[in-house]
């Protein structure tokens, strides 16, 4: 049986048959960090109830920004037992898996695709656990259960659908193989294999590649521009605020607003500045672009970036190879750099599938964006094969 509740979760007898109830909190705020961090851990940095608080006390998940918070607690027997990042969206802006398209045929049959449920982490493309459930609670979840108690969460909370963005394999074994919808994407990760330093890494690519990212690297620095390291911990307001400037270029340069605002970053690196880097590239004493880093785990995350003059290869060089040197630097085996940027492939970034389930309520909607989401899944594969076959890779012994 499964119960969805805006308030305090109903208290009920025990009768031996364990029965899941579920609650919405508006405001990261309302459930304690030591209560959410015993559901999902501490290893990825978006996962962090820092870093969830920070985007709310911000202002940039709100229900004024089209990011209503309904994050999701789940009891079994009244004891809790998972937790997940839920917000009721009315748009489809900052999510990375792009259903305009499915908004735009609601719209032209006279039907409302917003809001929807979205189990996610704001404006973050990233792979990681969603469904934050304890051992007991996962046992006894099944992929029916799961479905059926997200569609009457959607349901209670007025939205039309429910969407579950970059699950880890784990969760991908929860939501199954049912009717709803499963879609892939495909990234470009790199990866460290007990590299010690940057040219251990060039030393397993082409001769050809090799080449290529060394003459890059070169030309960067030909042009006077030279780097600098800033841990949260110790960062500079200065520094921050440059930042700022240069992440907002990247948007208003496509006539866009950022996602993000000022207090935002401020707030992460107060929250949690042992998992924040920025990098700033400096030219005549002057800093010219910067790019934010996050880690967890095993793992670099690449997110933000912004620079307010183009310089020769400066993006590849601030974003790709210098968080390279850093993941090594830190002994991080996996370097995600953010969505698609098939530029990475050739710079020994490998091919990532990415995985998204999708519930859709109206039963006709859903047999059609299943169609779609098939055909999508063949060209996803494909293309992912051709990327695989063009990697920069050796397949011989690295050089020495």
């Amino acid at each position: 049986m499964v119960r969805v509740n805006h308030g305090e979760p109903h208290t009920m007898p025990d009768s031996g048959t364990p029965e899941l109830k579920i609650r919405t909190v508006q405001f990261i705020g309302d459930i304690s960090p030591d209560h959410w961090h015993q559901c999902s851990g501490t290893d990825s940095p978006f996962l962090r109830h820092e870093f969830l608080l920070a985007l709310e006390q911000s202002g940039c998940t709100t229900a004024a920004t089209g990011w209503r918070p309904a994050h999701l607690l789940f009891y079994l027997n009244d004891q809790l037992a998972g937790v997940a990042p839920a917000y009721l969206k009315t748009h489809s802006m900052g999510e990375y898996v792009f259903d305009w398209a499915w908004a735009d045929a609601y719209q032209r049959h006279g039907m409302n695709y917003y809001p929807k449920l979205l189990i996610a982490i704001p404006f973050t493309p990233c792979q990681g656990p969603r469904l934050l459930f304890s051992p007991q609670l996962r046992e006894w979840m099944t992929p029916e259960r799961l479905h059926q108690a997200l569609a009457s969460v959607t349901e209670e909370l007025g939205g039309h659908s429910w969407h579950l963005l970059f699950p880890d394999s784990g969760d991908q074994q929860l939501l199954g193989t049912r009717d709803e919808l499963h879609r892939i994407g495909c990234q470009f990760h790199w990866y460290n294999r007990g590299y010690t330093t940057f040219d251990d890494f060039l030393a397993t690519l082409t001769s050809r590649k090799r080449k290529s990212i060394r003459r890059e690297r070169r030309q960067v620095a030909d042009q006077g521009i030279t780097f600098r390291h800033f841990s949260g911990k110790d960062m500079p307001d200065h520094i921050l605020q440059a930042f700022y400037v240069f992440y907002q270029a990247t948007y208003l340069k496509r006539g866009q607003r950022p996602y993000l605002n000022s207090e935002f970053f401020h707030e992460l690196r107060a929250r949690l500045p042992d998992q924040l880097q920025i990098i700033m590239a400096v030219k005549d004493d002057q800093l010219i672009a910067g790019a934010l880093f996050l880690a967890g785990g095993d793992t670099l995350y690449g997110r933000y970036w912004g620079c307010l003059e183009e310089f020769d290869h400066l993006h590849f060089e601030t974003c790709y190879y210098q968080g390279i040197e850093l993941a090594i630097k830190q002994a991080l085996t996996r370097f995600d750099a953010g969505a698609q940027g098939e530029h990475k492939l050739v710079r020994g970034f490998e091919p990532v599938i990415t995985h998204s389930w999708h519930g859709i309520l109206h039963p006709g909607f859903r047999e059609a964006i299943a169609r779609f989401t098939r055909e999508e899944a063949e060209h996803v594969m494909a293309y992912a094969r051709d990327a695989e076959n063009a990697l920069p890779y050796r397949t011989t012994a690295p050089e020495k």
